[in-house]
């Protein structure tokens, strides 16, 4: 899993965040890998941004442990309804630091599992979208994938350009893109390490929508708080549902999704949805 930057030096703004995580000595705690704040109009959306700016946020594993920790924290938080993950304008993030992966030798990366703690943002029960600028390449197109929905800038470009330095992809880009965009577009992006631009990808159906760049980020947390006014029981449900469609059989996934479908019906939140729609009103969730 790699981008196209190689040999990058680790350059994140210093800019302070609202929640400061991590195992990095103290000295390194007004240069936070990864920021987070509450967004919308009643703070029930959760906005991480990547934060390598110089390094076009190129993934290495101070930030993705970092990532992982504020998704959790997110998780736990029962204000939050649904997840926005975003980078800088210039770059979603460009790939794995190279510098960081280039003289790991095979025993240690096998041994050591590399990479296996890098998916963590995919098992995130509440709905993440990815709001993509600028280059999401290798490790940055594979992040986008391991989310739920993704919107694209006009500006975004996907590719998958391990090919290009000798490897493939370690984290998904073989296995979430040809499910994506099917077997011989991934075979395609995946083989020659081009890139896509955004209204492609939205083409081929990697990305649900293409907005204006300015507007990206503003985009993806309305959709955001519209996912959290929503049951937040009944919405894990759904995206459990949903997920279980690229995990299993066809006839696994619908006896998945009846079984789903059935427990809804001991929650209160069922009952309150329904009733509202019979007395045409807006229901009031509980969560419950």
């Amino acid at each position: 899993m790699a981008g196209i930057v190689v040999g990058l030096a680790r350059g994140a703004a210093r800019i302070r965040s609202p929640i400061m995580l991590g195992t990095r000595p103290m000295s390194t705690i007004k240069d936070p890998l990864v920021l987070f704040e509450n967004r919308g109009e009643k703070k029930d959306v959760g906005l991480i941004t990547l934060n390598r700016k110089k390094a076009l946020n190129a993934l290495c594993d101070d930030l993705m442990n970092e990532l992982t920790l504020t998704i959790e924290r997110a998780e736990a938080d029962d204000q939050i309804g649904a997840l926005v993950l975003t980078g800088s304008h210039k770059a979603f993030a460009a790939g794995a630091d190279i510098k960081e992966m280039q003289n790991k030798q095979m025993a240690e990366s096998f041994m050591h599992k590399f990479l296996s703690k890098w998916d963590k943002v995919s098992h995130c029960s509440k709905p993440i979208i990815a709001a993509v600028n600028g280059y999401a390449l290798g490790g940055g197109c594979e992040l986008a994938m391991m989310c739920d929905i993704i919107y694209a800038g006009d500006n975004a470009k996907f590719g998958q350009p391990e090919i290009n330095i000798g490897t493939i992809p370690g984290a998904g880009g073989t296995q979430r893109l040809t499910k994506a965009i099917g077997k011989s577009r991934a075979m395609e992006m995946c083989l020659t390490g081009t890139p896509i631009d955004a209204h492609q990808a939205a083409a081929w159906g990697l990305v649900s929508k293409v907005v204006p760049a300015e507007t990206t980020v503003d985009e993806a947390v309305k959709l955001a708080e519209k996912i959290s006014s929503q049951s937040r029981l009944i919405v894990a449900m759904c995206k459990e549902s949903v997920l279980c469609s690229f995990e299993t059989p066809l006839t696994q996934g619908l006896r998945t999704e009846k079984r789903l479908f059935q427990i809804t019906f001991g929650t209160k939140d069922q009952k309150e949805g329904m009733t509202a729609f019979v007395e045409k009103r807006a229901p009031k969730f509980s969560n419950s």
